[in-house]
């Protein structure tokens, strides 16, 4: 696969959620033709918080897509009005269906709140068809220990399959729209080339260090995005030396079966007509997408 050129490799945009934790905005300026059938991805950090400092979201709703949430560093706590939820770390993910809708809170553990540390994650919104959207929530809670690990042929790249196949590999992950999710750590200077499903877009982004991208080596680092062309195959290389807190070069590397279908998209609602979103926006309000667990509140 060729690489998308420089417009598709967004310089970092620094922003904020819930009750004010950093995030960057990985897909940012990215057409969404590019994305399909993601909707929008954020890294959390990195932050090394101070003690008091950790924050969290409050009880919000969602409805029509699901949201991955893959920690690695620190701990997040998840629940939802569906019974859905549990504690996620290092190398774990949280894959939540929010289908026809819920609440739900994302907090650091209050042992995180008191010490302080490092946190650094990524949530990912991966979209439904419409023939999905209303299907009942689920959750599932995949250890960093379930997750696939493979190495390349030399040795110099570690690969996670959290989600998708590689090679006949299939991560623990199971999504209700086809996609591939992998976290891969590359060595300075060395390379990997994994095989990748022609009817998949390709998008690879960089979580520390610093590379370059398709056999043409087009560059891109830590917070930058990169958008493949038409292939079978995807190549990320390490610079031979990398200037982050990280040896290697740490990247995300997302697939997807494009689901060609008109996205309706305002805030925690993710339909396919402004007056689905308009339904979604008043069940909400009547309190049809659940309530908050008594003990809670």
């Amino acid at each position: 696969m060729t690489c998308g050129n420089a417009a598709e490799r967004p310089k970092p945009n620094p922003s904020s959620e819930g009750e004010g934790f950093p995030v960057r905005r990985a897909f940012a300026k990215i057409n969404q033709k590019f994305l399909d059938p993601f909707i929008m991805m954020d890294q959390m950090g990195e932050v090394d918080y101070q003690a008091g400092e950790p924050k969290g979201t409050p009880w919000h709703p969602h409805r029509g897509f699901e949201t991955v949430t893959y920690i690695i560093d620190g701990t997040f706590i998840h629940r939802d009005s569906h019974g859905g939820g549990g504690t996620i770390t290092d190398g774990d993910t949280q894959w939540m269906t929010a289908g026809s809708g819920l609440l739900h809170i994302e907090t650091p553990p209050e042992s995180l709140v008191m010490s302080g540390g490092l946190f650094h994650g990524l949530q990912l919104w991966v979209n439904l068809p419409a023939s999905d959207k209303m299907i009942a929530p689920k959750y599932q809670d995949i250890r960093g220990g379930s997750v696939k690990l493979l190495a390349s042929a030399d040795g110099g790249g570690l690969i996670r399959v959290i989600a998708g196949e590689i090679d006949g590999h299939q991560g623990p992950g199971a999504t209700h729209t086809p996609i591939t999710m992998i976290h891969a750590s590359v060595n300075p200077g060395a390379q990997v080339t994994l095989p990748w499903r022609s009817d998949f877009n390709a998008l690879a982004y960089g979580l520390a260090g610093s590379g370059s991208a398709g056999e043409e080596r087009r560059p891109f680092r830590m917070g930058q995005a990169v958008v493949f062309g038409d292939g079978d195959s995807l190549t990320i290389r390490a610079d031979d030396k990398q200037d982050s807190r990280s040896a290697n070069f740490e990247v995300v590397l997302l697939g997807g079966l494009p689901i060609r279908e008109p996205v309706a998209h305002y805030g925690p609602f993710v339909m396919n007509s402004h007056r689905e979103l308009q339904q979604a926006m008043e069940d909400f309000q009547a309190g049809r997408l659940g309530t908050i667990p008594a003990d809670a509140q």
